[in-house]
This record gives C-alpha cells, sequence and structure tokens, in this order.
C-alpha cells in the first residue's frame, strides 16, 4: 500500500493550517495595535475632558466664591427661602438685621419677630433697634425658590425728612410773608369801622352795617389763620369723636348769608364720626368760599355713606377752571385771585390726607366744579353716651381754632 499520497495531504494540510494560523495571528497583532491607538487616542481625549472639566469646576468654584464674598460685603441683608417659605441660605448681613436663628425658620415668623410695620410705606420695615429698612421679594427662575434682600435706609429717610423739614421751613417762611400782607388789609379795614362805631352822632343803622363789616373782616381773619395752622401742622390732627350731622348745621348757618342757592343732602345712617371736626368743617368752608368766589349761585353738598367711610361731593356752577390749573390745584400758595394766600386747596388736601382719604377734583371752563372726597371716618361702634359725651365737649371747645 502506498502511503506517500496521504502524508503529502496531510503535509498540505498542516502547511494550510500553520499559513492560516499566521495570518490570523497578524490579524490579531494588527487588531492589538489600532485597539492600542484607539485607547491611547481616548485616554488622550478623556484626559483633555478631565483637564477642561477640571478647570469649569475651578472656574465656576472661583466665580462662586467671589459671588460669596460679594454678598457678604453686601451692606444687605441678603435671605433665600424654599418652596415653602423657610430660610435655606442667609448672609451675615441677614443675622445682623433679624437676629438667630434664621436657617430653617419661616419667613412669616421672622417677619413677625424682628421686622416691625411702618405706617407710611407698606414696602419698608423697622427693625427692633429702630432702623428702616426696604423689603424686596422675588422669585428665582424655577418659581420655587425666592430671594428676599433687606436694604437699610435710614440715612435716606433721615435725608428726606430733613429735606422736607427744609421746605416746611422755607413754605413757612412765605406763609408768614403772605400773612402778613393777608391780615394787614382786613384788620386796618375792621379797625377803621370800629373807629367810626365810636361817634356819638352815628346812625343805627350805620352802626349795624359797621358791625357787619368788622365781623364779616374778623371771619375772614380768623379763616386765614385757621389755614394757616392747618398748614402748619402738616396733617398732625388730634382725632376724636364728633357729629357729622352738626358739622353741616354749622355750615349751612355760614351759608344763611349766599344769595344764591345752597343745597345740603347728607344721606350718611350713622351720625357718629372719628376724626377732627373743625378741620374738616374749614376744609369744606374754603370749597364753599372758592366757589363762591368763582361766581357760583348754585352750590349743594352731598354726603353718602359707603363700606369703609363716607364721600361728601360738593359742586357748584361757578366759573371752573381750565386742564393747566388743575395740575396746580393743591399747591401751597398757588392761586390765580389777586387776594388770598393760596392755602385754601391746599389745607384741604392736608386736611383730608391727616383723615388717611383723598380728594380729586372735576372741571371745565364756565362748567362749574367738582370736588370729591373719600373720608373713613365712620365710628359707628360708638355708643349713644360717646356722643353725647363728645357733643358736650364740642360745646366746650367750640370757640377754639384748628
Amino acid at each position: 500500500m502506498n502511503t506517500t499520497p496521504l502524508l503529502q495531504q496531510k503535509t498540505e494540510r498542516l502547511t494550510d493550517a500553520f499559513r492560516m494560523f499566521n495570518e490570523l495571528s497578524e490579524n490579531l497583532a494588527q487588531s492589538y495595535q489600532s485597539l492600542q491607538e484607539q485607547v491611547a487616542q481616548l485616554n488622550y481625549q478623556l484626559a483633555a475632558a478631565r483637564n477642561a472639566r477640571l478647570a469649569t469646576l475651578s472656574e465656576k468654584e472661583k466665580l462662586a466664591n467671589r459671588l460669596q464674598q460679594i454678598i457678604a460685603a453686601l451692606p444687605g441683608a441678603v435671605i433665600l427661602l424654599n418652596a415653602q417659605s423657610r430660610v435655606i441660605d442667609c448672609n451675615e448681613q441677614a443675622i445682623d438685621f433679624l437676629g438667630e436663628p434664621l436657617i430653617g425658620q419661616h419667613w412669616q415668623t421672622i417677619m413677625n419677630r424682628s421686622l416691625l410695620a411702618v405706617t407710611d410705606s407698606p414696602h419698608e420695615r423697622q427693625l427692633k433697634d429702630g432702623r428702616i429698612v426696604s423689603v424686596t421679594r422675588n422669585y428665582l427662575s424655577n418659581d420655587a425658590e425666592q430671594i428676599i434682600l433687606l436694604s437699610d435706609v435710614s440715612e435716606l429717610r433721615q435725608l428726606q425728612d430733613k429735606l422736607a423739614q427744609q421746605k416746611q421751613l422755607s413754605a413757612m417762611g412765605e406763609m408768614v410773608a403772605s400773612l402778613a400782607h393777608q391780615v394787614r388789609t382786613p384788620l386796618a379795614t375792621a379797625i377803621l369801622y370800629a373807629s367810626q362805631m365810636a361817634q356819638p352822632k352815628i346812625m343805627d343803622s350805620k352802626r349795624q352795617q359797621f358791625s357787619e363789616k368788622i365781623l364779616e373782616r374778623l371771619q375772614y381773619l380768623e379763616r386765614q389763620v385757621n389755614d394757616m395752622l392747618v398748614f402748619a401742622k402738616q396733617g398732625r390732627l388730634a382725632m376724636q369723636g364728633f357729629s357729622l350731622r352738626q358739622m353741616f348745621e354749622r355750615i349751612t348757618e355760614r351759608m344763611d348769608a349766599f344769595d344764591g342757592v345752597f343745597l345740603l343732602d347728607c344721606r350718611v345712617e350713622h351720625d357718629c364720626m372719628q376724626g377732627n371736626q373743625d378741620a374738616l368743617q374749614g376744609a369744606l368752608i374754603n370749597l364753599l368760599n372758592n366757589a363762591m368766589e368763582a361766581g357760583a349761585d348754585i352750590i349743594s353738598i352731598v354726603a353718602v355713606q359707603q363700606e369703609q367711610g363716607i364721600e361728601i361731593t360738593l359742586q357748584d356752577n361757578g366759573a371752573g377752571m381750565d386742564a393747566e390749573q388743575q395740575q396746580q390745584l393743591f399747591e401751597p400758595f398757588y392761586t390765580t385771585k389777586t387776594h388770598g394766600t393760596g392755602l385754601g386747596l391746599a389745607v384741604v388736601e392736608s386736611v383730608v390726607k391727616a383723615h388717611k382719604g383723598s380728594v380729586r377734583c372735576h372741571s371745565a371752563l364756565d362748567q362749574g366744579c367738582v370736588f370729591v372726597l373719600n373720608l373713613p371716618i365712620l365710628a359707628s361702634q360708638l355708643g349713644l353716651s360717646s356722643l353725647r359725651s363728645m357733643r358736650i365737649a364740642d360745646q366746650e371747645n367750640r370757640y377754639e381754632t384748628v
């Protein structure tokens, strides 16, 4: 049996197997080398990304530290609230303003504890040590957390008060000069009529006429002095109970000498009011005098009760005012008359503001004026005995000035 072909076949097969093995080995070596290159490339990219990430983190850390230093150096208090309005972060100034504890506390609790309301500004609060701070509150971009900023405005308020005081002193100087001029003429007239009354041969009719002239001049002087006093007080008026109907009765008595038609319609159910009767009466008389001096022959006053107080509307058919005059209507010492101090309407506004109310005017040339006073002066909780006592006190002080 010849074995040579079989051995030759086996040899060829073995040779092919070694060749295939070499080829596979070579392919594996190339793949391994390629994989090493890819790993090296990925390691390079990963290192670069890691370095960039570390650089970004370092910049963010620097920025965070800078922001933290800025917040710490701010003269105002910064408070961060979560969605439940509890403090989750704050700066040192917040602790100085509000005291501890702060973190974890509800904001309303902190306000009740450390912040007192300021009557003349809803956006300001007073600290326990007397400092005034403004309160600013904003939501962050996520609409859940809130940031609150408290800024010390005590010095600003003091400067504003000093400026207001300087303006008041300046106005007082103008007022004194105007008062001297306004008092001199009617006083000289009253003295002249009084000297004529001393004549023994004067007729009774003339004496009565002179007496009325003297009374008219004295009433004018009284109004001027009352306006000056109210303006000087700048809204600081003593408040007490009074009768609205009694005030309107006095006004009606003052209008007895009016040649035109005067209408009074009081639709207020409660007669017990809380305020300064003399000041309110003087303000309404100022409006009535302005209407008469503007040539009105029909004047009406309507008082209507509202939920928060009363609304008094005074309407006349006088000369009226244009838009430019209405813009300067309540400015002190502004007047279109040849006589007068220009304080009448300024006093009206001052009295209304002292009663926490508002006043507005509607007018047009040759169409009269309408003044509307909204006054939260209802005091219906006062009893009958309180009304009687305040009427007695009012009668005792009837002739006192404002």
